[in-house]
């Protein structure tokens, strides 16, 4: 006789567990079916998760039960022959810890476990053959990070068709802890890159206060990005996020041969190999972005202005965010003028302000262009916007769902200015002494300079509505101007 079953997902009290009714059509000789298919299934909901290897459990008898066991990868599993009767417990940390799912699979059934949630089966029928994708290889360091539950905690309230005591079960599953002793699986890691520069230091420094488990970091002295050897140092399935920080920012010396070579290998190369790693291990990749992939003729910019960069800086940047975009699970944030701790135009305004307050300095007043519009980027905020995109909230940063995958705009709100109004704000601020700030033109300020000068955009203002959208606040640069000088100041 024949029959059709066709493909439909039901959602279940453990957010993420879907339970799939599996496309089924049988005669009299037997059924075919469509075990996971890709398209159809990402249609109704399921997460694209990239599986790279499938296991098969045979169990020889009726009363075979495995235990509950977290591990650091998502599955999709399903029943090839026989039956089990499944209990899944969540064990990630959050309000739906300890939450139970459970029901009966046979080939007609198949259910998603993403990464976290405790999986275990009892087989119903001799000779059944449970099956699972998994979207990462087994290794000893991933073993590390295994939950596991007591398949008898009254307080899961599994009622297992089969009593326990009548089954088989390993000696370790008749150990596991109690699920009010057992430790939350922690997400994967984040791996930070170009942690020493101004960024890196204050993504750094907004995790450590948060108290923010798994970040791990590295500086090209220790993960050259640009070079593919260097990549197998990590092991990226414990990783389920990197952040980028990792920059050339010389936009003068990138003109020069030299400087042309670095600031590609850094800000298109880099970015590039880095994209397609984490494609190709289901990575959330965040990479920050400038101003400079526009020629700034435009009064603002927002996510969706064709490239147009002027000059080597802004061409390697542009590139780079193309090779971003590219890699499924992508933020890229556009920054502007960016201030943080290391070296900036703002510490050097303050340098100079302190030279011309000092009598016995030679030094009397300071020219700064005026013809270049745009808002400071403060590296405290954008380290924010990141962890915001990511799913901490602004308001407690506690984490929640992550924003939609794609470019946002970030820097300070407000009005827009020119250098010479920020320069003539930093002196005030610092000693009083504004007056001591004179315009130019970029033209007139580079008329003698010596060696190549890369192009600048003249606005650089960034729109910021799409970040705003997604409920992060903004803050005005100038305020955030204040504080860093009285900052500077204090310390």
């Amino acid at each position: 006789m024949d029959f059709e079953k066709y493909l439909k997902v039901t959602e279940t009290n453990i957010p993420g567990v879907l339970v799939f009714d599996l496309s089924v059509h049988g005669d009299n000789r037997g059924w075919f079916k469509e075990n996971w298919q890709r398209a159809k299934m990402t249609g109704l909901g399921l997460p694209d998760f990239g599986p790279v290897q499938n296991n098969i459990s045979f169990n020889a008898k009726r009363g075979v039960t495995r235990g509950i066991h977290a591990e650091p990868w998502d599955k999709f599993i399903s029943v090839a022959t026989g039956s089990v009767f499944g209990a899944w417990v969540d064990l990630r940390p959050g309000e739906s810890f300890g939450q139970v799912y459970t029901t009966v699979l046979d080939p007609s059934k198949a259910i998603y476990i993403p990464r976290g949630v405790g999986n275990s089966f009892q087989a119903l029928e001799d000779g059944t053959a449970y099956t699972y994708l998994v979207n990462a290889h087994w290794s000893a360091e991933l073993k590390k990070t295994y939950t596991f539950v007591n398949l008898a905690d009254p307080e899961l309230g599994i009622e297992w068709p089969i009593p326990l005591d009548e089954c088989e079960l390993s000696e370790a599953d008749k150990h596991h802890p109690m699920l009010k002793d057992a430790l939350p699986m922690q997400p994967r890691r984040t791996l930070v890159t170009g942690c020493n520069g101004q960024l890196g230091r204050a993504v750094h420094a907004l995790a450590d206060e948060l108290g923010l488990p798994g970040f791990d970091y590295c500086d090209v002295d220790t993960f050259d990005m640009s070079d593919p050897s260097q990549y197998d140092r990590y092991d990226w399935s414990l990783y389920g996020t990197v952040i980028n920080c990792g920059a050339y920012t010389a936009v003068d010396k990138a003109e020069t041969d030299e400087g042309r070579r670095a600031c590609w290998a850094a800000n298109a190369t880099g970015p590039a190999l880095l994209a397609r790693t984490c494609t190709e291990h289901n990575i959330t990749l965040v990479h920050v972005s400038s101003d400079y992939v526009f020629d700034g003729t435009r009064e603002m910019h927002d996510e969706s202005e064709p490239f147009s960069p002027l000059g080597v800086y802004g061409q390697s940047k542009a590139a780079g965010d193309i090779a971003v975009a590219n890699c499924p699970k992508h933020y890229i944030l556009r920054s502007s003028w960016v201030i943080g701790e290391g070296r900036n135009f703002v510490k050097t305004m303050k340098a100079l302000s302190d030279r011309v307050a000092d009598p016995t300095d030679t030094l009397n007043q300071v020219t700064v262009v005026d013809d270049q519009i745009g808002r400071l980027t403060f590296t405290d905020d954008m380290a924010r916007a990141i962890l915001h995109l990511l799913g901490y909230r602004q308001s407690d940063m506690e984490p929640t769902a992550p924003a939609t995958y794609g470019t946002y705009d970030m820097s300070g709100s407000g009005r827009p200015a020119s250098w010479y109004e920020i320069a003539h704000m930093v002196f005030n601020q610092t000693n009083d002494n504004g007056n001591k700030v004179k315009p130019v033109s970029t033209t007139g300020y580079y008329t003698n300079a010596a060696g190549p000068i890369a192009p600048r955009p003249h606005y650089s203002t960034l729109d910021l509505a799409k970040l705003e959208a997604t409920g992060f606040n903004v803050p005005d640069w100038e305020e955030s101007l204040q504080a860093y000088i009285e900052k500077s100041v204090t310390a």
